[in-house]
């Protein structure tokens, strides 16, 4: 259920960046004030898509074993936050899932 919606986050996040790029491509010099940065990692939409694809990955890594066994062996320190991430990505999918789809429409039709 996760991947899915992991994929349509994905979309969502093309589709916004496509907006800057048809901007950027008029050959104007700067976006227009409504458009954040193309990465927009410094905003509140752009770490939660971040944190979501994060979780989503590492999920699916938990997944296949020869990746499980090389990235989620360790639970402390930053592979432990893979860890971790992992977890949350499998016990709470249906959320994550639909937190996705959630920022999908909000990233295609609200931004």
């Amino acid at each position: 259920a996760c991947l899915p919606a992991c994929l349509l986050l994905l979309w969502g996040c093309r589709m916004a960046n496509s907006k800057f790029s048809r901007v950027v491509g008029q050959g104007r010099i700067r976006a227009p004030s409504s458009l954040n940065s193309p990465l927009s990692v410094y905003s509140l939409d752009g770490i939660l898509v971040v944190v979501l694809l994060l979780i989503c990955t590492c999920a699916y890594i938990r997944r296949v074993p020869r990746l499980k066994a090389y990235f989620l062996s360790e639970k402390k320190g930053a592979f432990g936050t893979l860890y971790k991430a992992s977890v949350i990505g499998v016990r709470l999918h249906w959320m994550v899932a639909l937190c996705c789809v959630i920022s999908a429409f909000y990233l295609v039709f609200l931004r």
